[in-house]
């Protein structure tokens, strides 16, 4: 039998109170508070707290607090990594950055879904599904990346833009939904 949380990483409705749920995001919500308060991004008590947040992140990635998450275990991040200040990850289903992606200043991607019926929603209930961002990618300030969105690897993503659709290899997307405005020659 799954648990809760299984089925949250899995993409399967889940109750979102239940208690290992619960855990991760209270123990994510203090992480989140410590790191906020750090004044330096090279102190090994920037590194430790970090890790704490967003387990197994590699040492030659960065994030800039203020920095939200919801449970920081479902963020996996490629080498060389930048994530500007201000950005909020809602991680319930996994969030992949690829190598050398950059994350402009306050961008959010969510993963998780409400359910479209007003009835449903009045539950402890929701659905979430994966983020994959590709390598090479920089994400302008202020993107917003929606549930279920593969952007593919060398992809500029105009800032203000919001992705609610996957975006392929070396294109440059803009706009409200975001669209492709042109392929990225690459050298």
């Amino acid at each position: 039998m799954t648990t809760e949380f299984e089925r949250m990483r899995q993409g399967e409705v889940y109750d979102f109170m239940d208690p290992e749920i619960h855990a991760s995001l209270t123990h994510a919500r203090k992480a989140c508070a410590a790191f906020r308060k750090l004044d330096t991004l090279h102190s090994a008590e920037y590194r430790a707290a970090l890790l704490d947040l967003i387990p197994g992140c590699p040492e030659s990635s960065m994030v800039s607090p203020p920095f939200l998450c919801d449970h920081g275990n479902g963020i996996r991040m490629g080498e060389n990594v930048f994530v500007n200040y201000g950005c909020v990850f809602l991680d319930q289903a996994p969030i992949t950055l690829g190598d050398w992606v950059k994350i402009g200043p306050n961008c959010q991607l969510y993963t998780v879904n409400h359910p479209v019926n007003y009835l449903e929603r009045r539950k402890t209930i929701e659905k979430a599904r994966p983020i994959t961002i590709g390598e090479d990618t920089w994400l302008g300030g202020g993107v917003i990346v929606c549930p279920g969105v593969t952007i593919g690897k060398r992809c500029i993503i105009a800032a203000g833009s919001v992705v609610t659709r996957d975006i392929p290899d070396d294109s440059l997307a803009a706009g409200n939904p975001a669209v492709v405005k042109k392929t990225i020659p690459r050298e």
